[in-house]
């Protein structure tokens, strides 16, 4: 692989994981509480809230139940990235997880909330990232050549 697609997977690589991690752990408090600045959240009680208006469709348990998955997805795909372990797999994953992301968002808020967010983009890279042959800097090329 020549050393400029070499690159440019292992930024998409990195940028898709800790782009999955940060929005996760914002959900569990880590950046800190509700009302801080930069914090979107800050615990599952605000995230939570947020899911059921995204997912307005389904009754409140399914919506929570949901919300639960999706967060461990998201937090498991991000790490599987940062470390390039599974990497086809947690690309396809977080493809598949952010395309239902910018459905819901589409539906609850309408079209530009995540065109403004660049979801559809995010998702698009999880699946550009999925067909990429070769992982250089994972685990997977130490592991798999």
């Amino acid at each position: 692989m020549e050393i400029s697609a070499s690159l440019s997977q292992l930024f998409v690589r990195l940028a898709l994981g800790v782009g999955f991690l940060s929005p996760g752990l914002d959900r569990f408090g880590v950046w800190g509480p509700h009302g801080t600045s930069g914090v979107t959240w800050g615990d599952w009680a605000h995230f939570s809230v947020y899911a059921r208006k995204l997912m307005f469709f389904l009754p409140d348990g399914l919506a929570e139940g949901l919300a639960i998955i999706a967060s461990v997805a998201e937090l498991l795909f991000g790490v599987l990235l940062v470390m390039g372990l599974f990497t086809r797999y947690a690309a396809w994953g977080s493809g598949l997880l952010a395309l239902s992301f910018a459905v819901c968002m589409w539906l609850a808020f309408g079209i530009r909330v995540p065109l403004d967010y660049s979801v559809f983009v995010v998702s698009a890279a999880g699946f550009l990232l999925a067909t990429v042959p070769f992982y250089a800097w994972s685990i997977d090329c130490l592991l798999y050549t």
